[in-house]
Parts: C-alpha cells; sequence; structure tokens
C-alpha cells in the first residue's frame, strides 16, 4: 500500500536525549520532529524542495514519557500557488498502553526553486482531495 502525496507518518522512540529534567519529551524536541514531519507532508506533495514559512496553533497537550513510541501524522489541508499549510498530529503510546493524542500543530510550507524563491506547484501532482482544505479523522 503506497501513501498518498501529501500525508506522511513518522515514528520516533523517545530516548533520554530527547527528554526534559522530568523525563518526559522536551518540548523543543517535539517541535523539532513536526517540522520533519511537515516537511516531508508538503515535498512529497509539491514533488520539489519546500521551506517553512510560519507555524501556529503548536499545542503539547500531554507529556510524553522516556521509552514512548510517537507517530507524528502529517497532511496536506490547503494547496495554494506555491504554499500549503500542513496539519500534524503525535500519538504516544508504548506496549499496552493505547495511544494518547499528545502534540499539534499547523506548519505552512512554501514550494522553492534552487535559488530559494517561492514557486508555483504543479496541479498535475495534486489529488482531488489535497486541492481544497480538508481534515483526516
Amino acid at each position: 500500500m503506497t501513501t498518498p502525496p501529501g500525508t506522511v507518518e513518522v515514528r520516533e522512540l523517545v530516548l533520554p536525549a530527547h527528554a526534559n529534567h522530568h523525563g518526559t519529551l522536551f518540548a523543543g524536541e517535539g517541535l523539532q520532529l513536526m517540522a520533519k514531519t511537515a516537511f516531508l507532508a508538503a515535498r512529497s506533495l509539491a514533488h520539489r524542495e519546500v521551506v517553512m514559512a510560519g507555524v501556529t496553533g503548536v499545542q503539547c497537550l500531554a507529556p510524553v514519557p522516556v521509552g514512548y513510541q510517537l507517530t507524528l501524522q502529517g497532511w496536506v489541508s490547503r494547496v495554494g500557488r506555491s504554499s500549503m499549510t500542513v496539519c500534524v498530529r503525535g500519538l504516544a503510546d508504548r506496549p499496552e498502553v493505547p495511544a494518547e493524542h499528545v502534540l499539534t500543530g499547523v506548519f505552512e510550507m512554501v514550494a522553492v526553486d534552487s535559488a530559494g524563491r517561492p514557486v508555483a506547484i504543479d496541479s498535475s501532482y495534486l489529488n482531488p482531495e489535497t486541492s481544497h482544505e480538508h481534515h483526516n479523522p
């Protein structure tokens, strides 16, 4: 099964190197992982390099202890001429513990050329579901 363009799932094990002094995921590490997920989702849809233009609505909803798996789901929810909105959600779990929604954020990404200038996204790459706003469950 292939993943539709504009959607990605990234998994990371929370290790002590990712943790704060409370033994849970350091917020900065979580934000970095969310940004990477947004980048991968946007690049998969645009079929070219992208850069981050902004971040809104980032929330750390619950602590993620060392030893938990963090699954980050990213999807493009809006496509403009050269920009995209990417929603990212993080779920934390470990064996015998149900997944819990722990992170959320919205990232604005822009398709760029080799000089870093905004460039139009080729509409032939767009899936009808990603050519307008939508939300994955």
